[in-house]
């Protein structure tokens, strides 16, 4: 099957002149042509009325993307599962980021200077482009400055977000451009939240990696190594894997193991809340790629990063 390309503009749900039900009237167009239709992909309104992208695979497997955070929130394969997990607490009225599937970190991971995990998790991502190869739709999302950013970090960038959906895999690549006339650093993480059975989870591949404990203190986490062949969540778990392995394998528990491939990732983060979150916590685990230590980018300068979710 040919590839077939369409670029297209999503409106800023702050546009004034635009009511709800007119929102995506250029998406509307679009997809009443045929060529737009075998995209597999769709805009609906989701959660909160916010603009959702729908892809779909001629195989059978689904994601679903919000441009909120530009947060992927659900990921299903050709059996029916969705393999990742959305908080029972999660909201969707832009107060506060969307509580699960896999929001950004970026361009602070954790507490800092700036708000916990930086603001790309709490801003508007558009939709830029759209193709389809082979029936496997993908889409690229884009962020850029602005006054919300750059009030709490004065620097001018564009962050690309493409969306790989094939029918056992789901891919990522992050791309981070400095469009300032100035260096900046930064730090990152695709903070992945998946649906699990957390009594019989298991995560392999991290053996031997450089480790930061951050339970008790997170303020002063515990430097070791790890010696376990396999990770488990009897408790309370917020750990950070330095240097860590480009594939690890994730045992949900519920009879899926989840390989997780990454290229220029070169850290992992393990967390489970247990009993801070008791109304959820048996229902997922945080298998997170991250990028720990700061990057410098020189104007014009850019960082990619890439994710590989795939079950076999």
């Amino acid at each position: 099957m040919a590839m077939v390309s369409m670029k297209f503009f999503v409106p800023s749900l702050n546009s004034p002149n635009l009511r709800p039900t007119k929102r995506y009237s250029g998406m509307a167009v679009a997809a009443s042509n045929q060529d737009a239709v075998a995209l597999g992909v769709t805009v609906t309104q989701g959660e909160g009325n916010l603009p959702r992208l729908l892809l779909t695979s001629d195989h059978g497997s689904e994601a679903e993307i919000y441009l909120f955070g530009g947060c992927i929130t659900s990921w299903k394969v050709p059996s029916g599962r969705d393999l990742l997990f959305v908080r029972p607490d999660a909201v969707f009225d832009k107060k506060k980021p969307i509580s699960g599937g896999i929001p950004h970190c970026f361009p602070q991971f954790g507490p800092g200077l700036m708000q916990q995990h930086g603001f790309a998790r709490n801003m508007d991502w558009s939709l830029v482009e759209s193709e389809n190869v082979e029936g496997n739709p993908n889409v690229t999302l884009e962020l850029k400055d602005g006054p919300y950013s750059r009030a709490m970090w004065d620097f001018s960038f564009q962050a690309r977000y493409k969306v790989v959906l094939n029918t056992k895999s789901l891919s990522t690549e992050l791309k981070i451009t400095n469009t300032d006339n100035k260096p900046f650093t930064f730090s990152t993480a695709l903070h992945s939240y998946f649906r699990a059975s957390i009594t019989g989870v298991s995560v392999k591949g991290l053996k031997g990696c450089k480790t930061l404990n951050k339970d008790p203190d997170p303020k002063n986490p515990i430097e070791g190594r790890e010696e376990r062949d396999a990770i488990t969540f009897p408790g309370f778990v917020d750990c950070i894997y330095l240097d860590a392995p480009n594939e690890v394998h994730l045992d949900n528990g519920l009879g899926d193991v989840i390989t997780i491939r990454n290229t220029n990732w070169s850290d992992a983060v393990l967390w489970n809340p247990h009993l801070q979150m008791e109304a959820c916590y048996k229902d997922f685990v945080c298998v997170e790629n991250a990028k720990i230590g700061t990057i410098q980018l020189e104007p014009e300068q850019s960082w990619i990063a890439k994710q590989h979710l795939s079950i076999a």
